[in-house]
């Protein structure tokens, strides 16, 4: 019984102590989306996000049979929609990724890997509060499915090749310059001399 209360009585105050050290650091240099979040913060999130699961999802396995088909469309929906914050291939090397608060994880390690798959579902349909991560989900079985089926990507993810990410960025969204630069491309190798001048 007093190993007990003990070991209750130091992590009180190690919860205590990182707090007090938490809000003297926030008075002091304020908040800073540039920062690395705190253990306490990470284990605050980490326990916040599995409450935000609803209970009949937190063991669910997903629904949807996984065949070529699904991961083609799968990688093609990431690829048009995740791969802006979270990289083709996953790890969140961004131009967006590294500047958020929490900073978009590398999905291919065990963190993420270790999630239910009614968990990611969850996730992915919900959003999680106070990041970047928004909710997808409409309420439809479309928006489900189309869910579901990236939590099939996402397991997929550790293993993704150098092909399957090179055939991704031919999905991903393009700003009106790409377009522009890919259509200047175009009439160049198509012979159009103004494209050739230009060049």
């Amino acid at each position: 019984m007093r190993r007990r209360t003990k070991a209750a009585i130091i992590i009180a105050v190690v919860i205590v102590a990182s707090v007090v050290g938490l809000i003297t650091s926030t008075i002091r240099y304020g908040f800073s989306a540039h920062d690395h979040p705190s253990v306490v913060e990470e284990m605050i999130a980490r326990q916040l996000r599995r409450w935000a699961t609803p209970s009949d999802l937190r063991g669910a396995k997903n629904p949807v049979p996984l065949t070529s088909e699904i991961m083609d469309e799968a990688r093609a929906h990431f690829a048009d929609h995740c791969a802006v914050c979270h990289g083709n291939d996953g790890k969140g090397k961004t131009e967006m990724g590294p500047h958020m608060y929490p900073k978009t994880p590398d999905m291919t390690l065990p963190k993420t890997q270790k999630l239910t798959d009614g968990e990611l579902f969850s996730i992915i349909e919900n959003g999680i509060r106070l990041t970047g991560m928004p909710g997808w989900g409409n309420g439809t079985a479309e928006s489900g499915r189309g869910s579901w089926t990236l939590v099939h990507f996402i397991r997929h993810l550790p293993k993704i090749t150098a092909e399957e990410t090179a055939q991704m960025e031919k999905m991903n969204p393009k700003t009106p310059e790409e377009y522009e630069e890919m259509r200047q491309e175009q009439d160049f190798l198509a012979g159009n001399s103004d494209t050739q001048h230009h060049h």
